[in-house]
């Protein structure tokens, strides 16, 4: 008999079918909490680096068991679980969403830090909210391949570098890294994980200790925690090995990334919303929000991203008030330029919350914009997905014009509306994307779908 814990192992699976099979038998057994205000629309799933090795299928499932209000996919440089979200929204009865961040060239600013530490002129960014996979045979799918391809490249000549420099535990990208991913798009954090497993095939505990004590410049006492701790080892190994100063860190170029400007105007054409991304307000590049923002939004930039936990939970109660006060400003520059803000904990570490607190002593003065910002992602998702209405598109930009606060109002009451089953979801499809327009603009006045 299959039980619920092994559905739950078979969502992480790197087969479609085993994982879509669990969850619709999980979501016709689970007694699900009613949905509350916490949200989290950043989470990598297993197409990216997700520390857990959780599915799109298994983030949708915990969201809704955690009562959550929406949730969002954010994987880097890929939309392999675009499809696979949506279903399992639809399955559940969630809120979906889907992002993709990557790293871009910021030119205005070569000369600073941003939010990429020890890299100048390299800023995060993302898509939010794309409405489907761009078919790979026109200019949309292409870059999307090119941020693939580039990915790759630079995940092979980072491994050429260390390599050199550790050869006992040399690792292979083909053999030793693609098994760790279901479509062969892993990350620096596969590859530090391919490194940490090497080493303890290739020395038994005693000897890892001291490979790795000579290898980080750590005593032995300290490696011997690190070999009984993999995710304190992984996060040193990253530390020592790819980061600025470790021996695989070569400085990234004009050339390493996409221009910025570029990857705006590729989000666009997929219809899907650029977002600023913002760090913690520490850097050169984040001193100034309001110069930063006013940058990016005339590159084409409608929204911004921001992982909260970042920005007050920090032990040192000093630089944990220093970073609130930044976030305060951040957020303050961004409602005054009535910008969409999308926020998530990404997952990709061990010890990061599944969703931030917005009942909190720090996010409460937050809820609102917040809240409104997951709003507006989701009624955005819904209209360009089935009515190819984007809040960045020509259609909203004749209806709205510059009123971006009307706007606001009108993507948010969509979004607001009951989350989406796949019998609603199948009769927007199938009416057409006028009268879906149609059909989403009466529900939303309703408050409830009308199909």
């Amino acid at each position: 008999m299959i039980t619920p814990d092994d559905l739950l192992q078979r969502l992480d699976a790197f087969s479609a079918r085993d994982r879509e099979e669990a969850l619709r038998s999980l979501a016709v057994r689970t007694a699900f909490p009613p949905e509350g205000g916490n949200v989290n629309l950043h989470a990598h799933s297993f197409f990216s680096f997700n520390a857990a090795g959780a599915s799109p299928s298994r983030i949708a499932f915990d969201a809704r068991r955690a009562g959550l209000w929406a949730a969002g996919l954010c994987d880097f440089d890929v939309l392999d679980g675009l499809e696979e979200f949506f279903r399992a929204g639809l399955i559940l009865g969630l809120r979906t969403t889907v992002h993709l961040e990557t790293r871009a060239y910021f030119p205005e600013y070569a000369a600073v830090e941003i939010n990429s530490p020890g890299e100048p002129g390299v800023t995060y960014i993302m898509g939010g909210g794309f409405p489907a996979v761009p078919p790979p045979s026109d200019d949309r799918g292409r870059f999307l391949t090119m941020l693939r391809r580039r990915a790759a490249d630079r995940n092979r000549a980072l491994i050429e570098r260390i390599n050199a420099r550790v050869p006992a535990i040399a690792i292979d990208y083909r053999a030793d890294v693609l098994p760790l991913t279901p479509a062969a798009a892993p990350t620096e954090r596969h590859i530090i994980r391919a490194y940490c497993r090497k080493a303890a095939v290739v020395f038994p505990a005693d000897r890892g200790a001291a490979f790795w004590a000579e290898t980080l410049g750590l005593s032995r006492t300290e490696a011997e925690g690190l070999v009984a701790d993999s995710v304190a080892l992984e996060e040193k190994v990253r530390s020592r090995f790819v980061k600025k100063g470790g021996i695989g860190y070569e400085p990234p170029t004009a050339q390493t990334f996409p221009p910025v400007a570029d990857f705006i105007a590729w989000v666009l054409a997929c219809d899907a919303i650029p977002l600023v991304t913002w760090l913690d307000g520490t850097s050169a590049g984040e001193s100034d929000p309001a110069a930063m923002l006013d940058t990016l939004v005339a590159k084409g930039a409608e929204g911004v991203n921001i992982i909260p936990d970042r920005n007050w939970n920090l032990s040192d109660p000093a630089a944990a008030a220093r970073k609130r006060e930044k976030l305060r400003e951040f957020v303050s520059a961004v409602e005054a330029r009535h910008l969409p803000i999308n926020i998530g904990t990404e997952l990709n570490r061990d010890g990061l919350p599944f969703a931030d607190d917005l009942n909190g002593p720090v996010l409460s003065a937050y809820r609102g914009p917040f809240q409104r910002g997951a709003a507006i992602m989701i009624g955005h998702t819904w209209l360009a997905r089935y009515a190819r209405f984007p809040y960045c598109g020509e259609q909203a930009r004749a209806e709205f014009g510059q009123d971006r606060p009307r706007k606001n109002r009108f993507f948010e009451s969509v979004g607001r509306l009951p989350p989406l089953t796949e019998a609603t979801a199948e009769r927007l499809r199938e009416t057409g994307p006028e009268r879906a327009f149609r059909m989403i603009s009466d529900s939303a006045r309703a408050g409830r779908w009308i199909v």
